[in-house]
């Protein structure tokens, strides 16, 4: 009998449920990924036709430039497996199939998945696809509780159903202040690469800052500001020399946001 929900309790021991999604689902925005992979295999190929092609647009098997060939065939590879690796890492979790369908992987604690969890996990597709089409990989979904595949059970990710949230979601009192100070998400100068160099105990002291944030007395809000951009700023190569304390709160500020989308799920 599979489960409905998973209870997960999370580092910060915060009770989380989830819906894990089962085999349907996941095949169809496997589907669409594969769909979307064949569209990109077949440009390839034509590319290959042509540049391999003589003046009468016929192919000369023995004229074939084997580096060149060797060449195409590692990038299908690399686009086919870095396609899960890349979306899956750099878009919270989904890639476009999964964003359709409103699934995304996460790591068993509840957080957003890791360089390493996302790289085991996709690795594993090799040994998933056998004998064909994803075979492997679709009886062990059927047949676990919490609708793994192999890569899951490996990496310690599972794939859950993103829950629709009725109506507005009421506005925090920090988001209410970061919206009046004018800030965007898009102000903040720090590539995405970058962001993910910061892990939980960065996501930690940068949530607290924020739940702390307006009920801080002035003096004590900047002394925070200060020591936090201290520790902050050198991992994402800012520099906060000459910058004010509003400055300083508001780099900070669109930095919770920023890493919100990544540690902080709501279900």
């Amino acid at each position: 009998m599979h489960e409905e929900q998973v209870d997960i309790r999370t580092p910060e021991y915060v009770s989380l449920k989830f819906q894990p999604a089962g085999l349907g689902s996941r095949a169809a925005a496997l589907m669409i990924d594969q769909i979307i992979l064949t569209i990109v295999n077949i440009l390839i190929v034509v590319l290959l036709f042509f540049v391999l092609a003589d003046d009468n647009l016929k192919l000369n098997m023995f004229d074939f430039n084997s580096v060149l060939l060797g060449f195409f065939l590692i990038t299908i590879f690399v686009i086919n497996w870095g396609y899960f690796f890349a979306l899956e890492y750099f878009w919270g979790g989904k890639t476009v199939g999964k964003r359709m369908l409103g699934i995304r992987v996460i790591q068993e604690n509840g957080h957003s998945v890791t360089l390493l969890s996302c790289f085991i996990r996709n690795l594993m597709r090799i040994i998933d696809m056998l004998p064909v089409s994803y075979f492997l990989g679709m009886i062990m979904i059927f047949l676990h509780s919490k609708h793994k595949r192999l890569g899951d059970i490996v990496a310690g990710t599972i794939v859950v159903h993103e829950r629709r949230v009725k109506g507005k979601r009421k506005e925090k009192a920090i988001e209410k202040e970061i919206r009046q100070r004018g800030l965007r998400q898009e102000d903040l100068s720090v590539e995405e690469w970058t962001l993910k160099q910061l892990g939980t105990k960065e996501w930690n002291l940068v949530r607290t800052y924020a739940n702390r944030f307006l009920q801080l007395p002035l003096s004590e809000r900047n002394h925070l500001s200060k020591k936090l951009a201290d520790i902050l700023f050198p991992k994402l190569g800012m520099d906060m020399e000459g910058k004010t304390y509003e400055e300083l709160e508001n780099t900070l500020l669109l930095l919770y946001l920023a890493l919100r989308e990544e540690w902080e799920i709501e279900w």
